[in-house]
């Protein structure tokens, strides 16, 4: 039952990536505001979805070949309380309500993660 709910969990993980590459203002522009359509901001976001694409396309590879998933999930939970923390160091310069936001989404990515490792040794 964990290997179907990590490879659906990670395969999202890989889309949502891939977006912030392909669409980095559309994806982040409820996050980062309008700051979110220029180039210097745009470099860092489509890095971050690079991170995020590569990271859980290689967890999803080690899900599908039965190789030890833990350390990719303890990886992605790492990246999730990063990015928490590197937007509630930026809050005074972003928009209203996007600690909230990003606890919730990248929260919940690192609970998902963390869960699923759980899972892992039940």
């Amino acid at each position: 039952m964990v290997k179907p709910l990590a490879i659906a969990v990670l395969s999202l993980r890989v889309a949502y990536g891939v977006g912030m590459v392909a669409a980095p203002e559309r994806i982040t522009g409820a996050w980062l505001g309008p700051a979110a359509s220029t180039g210097p901001v745009q470099v860092p976001v489509r890095g971050l979805g690079a991170r995020e694409a590569i990271l859980h396309a290689a967890a999803l590879a080690a899900a599908v070949a039965g190789r030890p998933l833990r350390p990719w999930l303890v990886a992605s939970i790492a990246g999730d309380l990063t990015d928490i923390t590197a937007t509630a160091i930026a809050r005074p310069q972003l928009p209203p309500g996007v600690v909230g936001k990003t606890l919730a989404l990248a929260g919940g990515s690192a609970l998902a993660s963390a869960a699923l490792a759980a899972a892992l040794d039940a």
